[in-house]
């Protein structure tokens, strides 16, 4: 009995360290700037179809994109290049989408 309540803890500490997420975020600002919606829009539709995108903010107040991804399937270097791929030249910075939850 001992021995099968060892095995199922064992497997149960397995499949959760198989189904934990590395989930990462990437806060950038872009130039040229944002200007207008169409930018945004434009944005948001290139990378909702990027393996491993989990969310995407944009605010032209802020001038900011906010990227949360899963680490396991794609990479920082990945989605930097998709900026290039817009033309967008791109900086990474502190998170002004936090400070907005208190307005």
């Amino acid at each position: 009995m001992k021995k099968l309540l060892c095995v199922a803890l064992m497997l149960i500490a397995a499949v959760s360290a198989v189904v934990a997420k590395d989930i990462k975020t990437l806060v950038v600002t872009t130039d040229p700037e944002m200007h207008c919606q169409s930018c945004e829009k434009r944005i948001k539709n290139y990378f909702k179809f990027e393996k491993g995108i989990k969310k995407i903010e944009t605010s032209l107040e802020h001038q900011a994109v906010k990227l949360t991804y899963d680490a396991d399937k794609t990479t920082k270097e990945k989605l930097l290049k998709g900026f290039a791929e817009l033309e967008f030249d791109v900086k990474e910075i502190a998170d002004p989408f936090s400070s907005k939850k208190g307005k």
